[in-house]
């Protein structure tokens, strides 16, 4: 599989997970509820959402910084 492939995929990997993690960052945040019904979590008085949201944006930077290096293509 070439790179530029490989990075496309993980692309919208990371586009799906922000949308869902974001979801759930939202409803938590201002919600004040869980959204799938569980106890939620928090780490350092942060949901654990909103480490997943800013770990799959970074993905999702790095994937879009891959894809416009002049190498790749």
């Amino acid at each position: 599989m070439k790179q530029k492939t490989s990075l496309i995929i993980i692309l919208i990997i990371s586009i799906a997970w922000i949308l869902f993690s974001g979801y759930l960052s939202y409803s938590e945040l201002f919600n004040k509820t869980c959204a799938l019904g569980e106890t939620c979590q928090s780490l350092a008085g942060i949901p654990v959402c909103v480490y997943g949201f800013i770990m799959y944006l970074i993905v999702f930077i790095i994937s879009i910084l891959g894809l416009k290096d002049k190498k790749n293509n």
